[in-house]
């Protein structure tokens, strides 16, 4: 008899939850996130459409002049195949980092690698994801995801002497890391080992060094994002879901199938765990460095409107809930990113 009375009430409990963390949710919108952060300059937003474009020419099969672009954005990449000085394959990094492709883009005087995003039909990619530890890796005074950390290794090891020859030879140009989703986390990893060991590059300024990590996980804890906002840029479009998942990425991937349990981890540690005790959780994992948010939406408008660019180095949390939104899928999208970007810049709405 009591264990029959007790369901119920657990199960009222367990709703009543529910409800609570459902209203919260509803009344969280994506530009609450950024809403007392200043604008973005011109001047310091104008490589993200350019290193979207790069990250995006990743995905087609052959970049030759002759050949056709079969997911270019309106005007093509503007990428000049013989400025493309190498482009490794899945077969060529054997699944230890996705594909990336290292560009002289001489008209910018910058050196730039681009890393393309996740592949979700390749098993190589969603290892790197899982290999997280629970963010139990330390480096440099933090934390940071075990998988993207070596990744970021690899990528060193492999390009250092190409780098190294391209920065002594153009003494001038700026190094700039860059990359999409699974690929931005990697970028952000490979800019603080690179800063981190400048000597492997012929003792390279820190100032010569940076990265534009467009849509990234969440990869390294509190401090690091702070410590390395000088040389690390994340770009988040409106509601964008996975800059916001501090869910570790191996629950979210074996929830992936059941969004339900997804949901339901997520009422649970909102409700049961005190927001004050997640935040000052030392290995809790945040999106790196500065970040720049595209707003394009307002709550209780339809449509999207110009785009402007929020900035800031938030030091109180950065993107803390999910929102439950449409778009929360579509704004992760480079594709949407790169367009957004764009015409943040070409209808002026950054001072």
């Amino acid at each position: 008899m009591s264990l029959a009375c007790g369901l119920p009430l657990l199960e009222c409990v367990y709703c009543l939850a529910c409800a609570r963390w459902a209203w919260k949710r509803c009344l969280h919108t994506g530009e609450a996130d950024s809403a007392t952060w200043g604008l973005a300059s011109a001047a310091d937003f104008e490589p993200v459409p350019r290193m979207c474009r790069l990250v995006m020419a990743n995905y087609e099969p052959d970049l030759s002049a002759s050949a056709p672009l079969l997911f270019a954005p309106p005007g093509g990449y503007g990428v000049d195949p013989a400025c493309v000085l190498r482009r490794r394959t899945y077969a060529d990094t054997r699944g230890r980092v996705t594909p990336y492709l290292l560009y002289l883009d001489h008209a910018h005087a910058d050196i730039v690698l681009a890393l393309r995003g996740l592949n979700l039909v390749k098993e190589s990619d969603y290892a790197l994801l899982l290999d997280n530890r629970l963010g139990k890796r330390r480096f440099d005074g933090g934390y940071v995801h075990n998988g993207l950390l070596r990744a970021a290794g690899w990528v060193l090891d492999a390009e250092c002497d190409l780098l190294r020859d391209l920065l002594e030879r153009y003494p001038d140009y700026t190094l700039t890391f860059t990359g999409h989703s699974l690929g931005a986390g990697i970028a952000a990893m490979l800019t603080m080992v690179v800063v981190l060991n400048l000597d492997k590059l012929g003792n390279v300024e820190r100032s010569r060094t940076r990265c534009y990590a467009m849509a990234p996980a969440r990869c390294m804890s509190l401090n690091l994002a702070v410590r390395y906002a000088d040389v690390i840029n994340s770009v988040v479009l409106q509601d964008d879901f996975l800059p916001r998942t501090a869910t570790p990425l191996e629950d979210i991937f074996k929830s992936i199938l059941c969004l339900p349990c997804l949901l339901c981890l997520r009422c649970l540690r909102d409700t049961c765990i005190p927001e004050d005790a997640m935040l000052k959780d030392p290995r809790r994992l945040y999106a790196p460095g500065r970040i720049y948010h595209i707003v394009e939406r307002k709550m209780c408008r339809c449509g999207r409107y110009p785009p402007v660019v929020k900035t800031a180095v938030p030091v109180d949390g950065r993107f803390e809930h999910i929102v439950l939104s449409c778009n929360a899928t579509a704004d992760h999208a480079i594709v949407w990113i790169e367009r957004e970007a764009q015409k943040a810049l070409d209808v002026s709405c950054l001072f």
